[in-house]
């Protein structure tokens, strides 16, 4: 496929010379350009044209979903304590860990310890009888409606690069994250919204920090909008601070008029230069979004009922519910790709449990059991779980064997995903892992295969889905990646 070329304005019309006449936001708006990545488009750096790609139609075949929601449970979350029962681990606890057929054993950052049994009560549910922990009662009357991923497996267990192998397809920094892959693919949805939103953990941002939701060599447009909810602006320089008093309406015509002549300078030199066209539909964003972001972000006019539905009124699950419940309201107001992440980055406060994990993984477990679970039948109440996709996702998962005598390290081996909604078949299982929950055992999904599928649920082809970058094909899934259609509708 080649590159993709500049959306070219009706000749009546120069939104060149019109944009900052419609504009009517303030430098506030300059500033939200930054935030929403455009800071190189007058630069001389490399990034390739904006726009959809060409070659393709918008969707190579009939999509099912239009919008999608991932979650994403920052640090590893433990497996075998919450979706996979292992009998074998109950049997054999306190045991030395031997898979046996002379397998070599070793943990990434630690001595393999004794087999370590879960600590909690597991028991079925549903009509398909999935094994939950009790950890996540709400989320345990939602399994009829997950498709499981029992045995996903990741090429390493050092947390920055499996955090950009499940959010990116590569090890490495500087590729495309899912979402800005489904932005440059699809479009957006709305005029008023970003395409690509991420609400991270208000404790901080995740491994990696904002490499997850990087555009990478796509066009800055792509990446990743930050909505910070635990700040006291959510969207930074949205509006010009109240200590600006020297940011005037009469300033602001006079900067903005700067501004005009610096890009009208700037496309005489450069003609060909379409990366200005992505700084003046941000610039147009921005100003839009002064009006709209506002209300998206404001809670207050929810019932009492839907915000008790996401356990805003408890301490406990204020923070999660109030994402979740905000995921919920851009969807509904077009945004085509937002993440959810529970966990900020470091040795604590995440799903990363090395020391203890009865004692460090509840706290994880009840700040998101109820907000996953009213999310999933809000959606459905409101007739938008018919074309949004839920994903849950964690970079990998733990060991069946201790580490500092209550801990579980880290394990690329096997760990477990979901998704729900539009195009899925809910109350199914796709894969086993073995009997102690150490290794993938058979029908193995990789993240390659995890993200195919949910690009051809979109509408995608991910082996057409190609941007040309350094004399390179590029794809979200690299050589990789097979629809898992057992989990299909």
């Amino acid at each position: 496929m080649n590159p993709p070329t500049p959306r070219s304005a009706p000749a009546s019309v120069s939104p060149r010379r019109e944009f900052l006449g419609r504009l009517g936001g303030g430098l506030g708006s300059v500033a939200l350009a930054q935030l929403l990545g455009v800071d190189q488009v007058l630069g001389g750096d490399t990034a390739p044209a904006v726009g959809r790609p060409t070659g393709i139609p918008l969707a190579h075949h009939r999509p099912r979903v239009r919008r999608v929601i991932q979650l994403f449970m920052n640090g590893g979350a433990s497996q075998m304590d919450l979706f996979d029962y292992k009998p074998e681990l109950f049997r054999r606890a306190g045991e030395k860990f031997d898979p046996g057929a002379g397998q070599h054993v070793e943990a990434p950052t630690s001595e393999p310890g004794r087999i370590l049994k879960p600590q909690f009560e597991f028991r079925q549910h549903g009509q398909c009888g999935r094994w939950v922990s009790n950890l996540l009662p709400h989320l345990a009357t939602c399994v009829d409606d997950l498709a499981f991923f029992m045995a996903m497996a990741s090429r390493t267990n050092v947390h920055g690069p499996a955090s950009y192998l499940m959010n990116t397809g590569f090890l490495l920094p500087g590729f495309p994250s899912f979402g800005s892959w489904v932005s440059y693919a699809l479009g957006r949805l709305t005029d008023n919204l970003p395409t690509f939103v991420v609400l991270p953990d208000t404790r901080g941002l995740p491994y990696n920090q904002r490499g997850n939701f990087s555009s990478g060599f796509l066009a800055v447009q792509h990446q990743g909008t930050v909505i910070n909810m635990g700040g006291p602006t959510p969207i930074a320089d949205l509006r010009p601070p109240d200590s600006a008093r020297f940011i005037t309406p009469a300033a602001s015509r006079d900067g903005l008029a700067l501004l005009q002549q610096f890009n009208r300078t700037h496309l005489g030199e450069n003609p060909g230069d379409s990366r200005l066209d992505a700084r003046i539909q941000a610039y147009e964003l921005a100003a839009r979004m002064q009006l709209s972001a506002p209300e998206v972000l404001d809670l207050q006019g929810e019932t009492e009922a839907t915000r008790n539905l996401y356990g805003l009124n408890a301490p406990v699950t204020e923070d999660f519910g109030r994402r979740c419940l905000l995921a919920r309201r851009l969807v509904e107001r077009g945004v085509r790709f937002v993440q959810v992440w529970s966990g900020a980055g470091g040795p604590t406060n995440n799903w990363d449990n090395h020391a203890n994990i009865g004692k460090e993984l509840p706290p994880m477990c009840a700040a998101t059991d109820q907000p996953i679970a009213a999310l999933l039948k809000d959606l459905q109440a409101r007739g938008l779980l018919e074309d949004t996709l839920v994903l849950w996702n964690t970079e990998f998962g733990r060991m069946p064997f201790s580490q500092s005598g209550e801990g579980r390290d880290h394990n690329g081996g096997t760990f477990v995903g979901w998704m729900a909604g539009a195009g899925v078949r809910g109350g199914v299982a796709y894969g086993e892992s073995d009997p102690w929950s150490w290794k993938a055992g058979h029908n193995v999904t990789t993240n390659y295969d995890f993200h195919a599928t949910v690009l051809h649920l979109l509408g995608l082809d991910h082996g057409r889905l190609i941007f040309r970058h350094n004399g390179a094909d590029r794809r979200l899934t690299d050589v990789h990646g097979e629809v898992v259609r057992e989990v299909l509708a």
